[in-house]
């Protein structure tokens, strides 16, 4: 199979072209390892090939993705037997004793792992730079990032790696990426992807496991596959009412949707994300859905303080997991992480659990909105991707970090008011997609906007809890509208230009 061939499928696509016998599976992950070859060099997006491994196995024959070529994010999808980093040098020793029940479903569904996907340290920052593998940089322009924290994976997907890519989703982290590699990124609602075996909720349940794809099709399909509890699972949430994938065959019902172009956070937002929103809007109106004005009436800054005090919670325990298990030393960290973690380590319990209790105020204010509106479309993020390096911390202030660690500081910074400064400058640029996280409700970026100069630009939609299918409906709809796999064409030269 030429890769220029394999470069028109999607998964499914792949799937059929394998079960029909047009090609092999042998010759499908052939393609994928030389188109890989050919562009990682350039992006930095996988930093862990088990291309030998992949051409090894034989993959499961009932799966309906048997055969196609994947790639798991290195983070939180063990693969028993393969290292899981984390992005960060304090874990580079970690190998994972057992699949995490994401990886035995993607195997069942005949996915054939052909390597691992960079994301920056322990998954937080929307960038994927790191100490441990550097830089991954976007394939629409490679000065720029490809988001985070699964910027590994959105890079690899939208350079024709693979078709669809393991990603995982804590404030942002599947839809900031697909928004900056025109990708569609899902993130499903709280419960409907298992964290197990290893835990009951990422990330108090702020996180949730999906894939970022080029189609409609094969995000729906994956979730067919990935969806349902595992055994102790803390909760159990209504499967939907048929499978995903023979759901998004119907168009969606007229929709009653609400618009907000302002950043929760104040922030300015770019002209093009506001471009995007705009004409997405008269698009849905012409496909018969009710648009209006209106945003969820909720605290934008408390939002932005929950959701920095679960990263420092977080963090702090991630670290100190590292150091019981890897012997590993605060100076293995990276300095921003460090600063995160003593943050952590100094912010009361009452405190802790008072950012968490508020939460509820969030899922509260969205409900009420979601008595008049079925979804919510804003931009996916305020502002378009970062060039590499731009959101390195500066000179000076990497001086009045280490001065910090050093004085032990955390106590002093939770009362002098920092914390909200910090905030506004490690959200400002992403301010739309954390309330879906902290709500637990499904959310997704559909690539329908690119800009003169061809960035691609994302718009996100929100449901309420369990509207995973409703979603996956309007994106069908929308694709088949506005489609855009017409676009990734202007990439496949990526590694063959001089």
């Amino acid at each position: 199979m030429k890769v220029s061939e394999y470069l028109q499928y999607d998964a499914v696509g792949l799937a059929d072209l394998i079960r029909r016998k047009t090609v092999s599976s042998r010759e499908v992950l052939g393609a994928a390892i030389k188109r890989a070859h050919a562009v990682n060099p350039a992006l930095n997006a996988i930093c862990h090939s088990q291309f030998n491994e992949a051409l090894d196995q034989a993959p499961s024959d009932e799966g309906p993705f048997s055969g196609v070529p994947f790639l798991l994010k290195d983070l939180a999808q063990e693969q028993a037997g393969m290292p899981c980093t984390y992005g960060s040098y304090a874990l580079r020793n970690q190998v994972a004793e057992r699949d995490s029940a994401y990886v035995s479903r993607a195997r069942h569904a005949g996915l054939v792992v052909i390597g691992r996907t960079a994301t920056p340290e322990l998954g937080l920052k929307a960038v994927t730079e790191s100490r441990l593998w550097g830089a991954t940089r976007n394939p629409w322009d490679r000065t720029r990032t490809p988001g985070g924290s699964s910027g590994g994976s959105g890079a690899a997907v939208a350079a024709g790696i693979v078709p669809m890519a393991g990603a995982n989703d804590g404030g942002g982290s599947i839809r900031i990426p697909a928004a900056y590699n025109g990708l569609f990124g899902l993130k499903p609602s709280r419960g409907r992807v298992s964290a197990g075996p290893g835990m009951g909720e990422h990330w108090a349940g702020a996180s949730a496991d999906h894939v970022v794809s080029r189609s409609v099709r094969d995000s729906a399909l994956m979730l067919d596959q990935l969806s349902g509890p595992e055994s102790g699972d803390p909760f159990t949430i209504p499967a939907p009412s048929r499978p995903y994938y023979d759901l998004i065959k119907d168009a969606p019902r007229k929709l009653r949707v609400g618009v907000f172009t302002s950043s929760p956070y104040q922030g300015e937002v770019a002209q093009a994300c506001l471009d995007a929103v705009e004409g997405t809007a008269r698009t849905l109106e012409n496909l018969g859905h009710h648009v209006e004005y209106a945003r969820p009436d909720f605290d934008g800054m408390a939002l932005a303080r929950c959701y920095l005090g679960l990263y420092f919670g977080e963090v702090s325990t991630a670290m100190d997991r590292a150091a019981r298990q890897f012997g590993a030393r605060d100076k293995d960290f990276e300095l921003d992480t460090r600063l995160i973690g003593m943050l952590g380590r100094t912010l009361p319990t009452p405190e802790y659990l008072r950012l968490r209790q508020q939460w509820n105020d969030f899922a509260r204010a969205l409900g009420l909105f979601f008595e008049t509106y079925d979804l919510y479309l804003c931009p996916t993020n305020g502002q378009m991707p970062a060039e590499i390096g731009e959101l390195d911390t500066p000179a000076h202030l990497q001086v009045v970090s280490r001065l910090m660690l050093m004085l032990k500081a955390g106590r002093w910074v939770h009362r002098s008011g920092l914390v909200d400064q910090l905030a506004l400058e490690s959200l400002g640029r992403t301010p739309f997609t954390q309330l879906a996280n902290l709500t637990g409700t499904p959310a997704m970026s559909v690539p329908l906007h690119w800009t003169a100069n061809g960035l691609p630009v994302g718009v996100h939609f929100g449901a309420a809890h369990g509207n995973d299918g409703m979603l996956l409906q309007l994106a069908a709809q929308l694709e088949a509208t506005l489609p855009w796999w017409s676009q990734y064409e202007s990439l496949e030269e990526i590694g063959t230009a001089p």
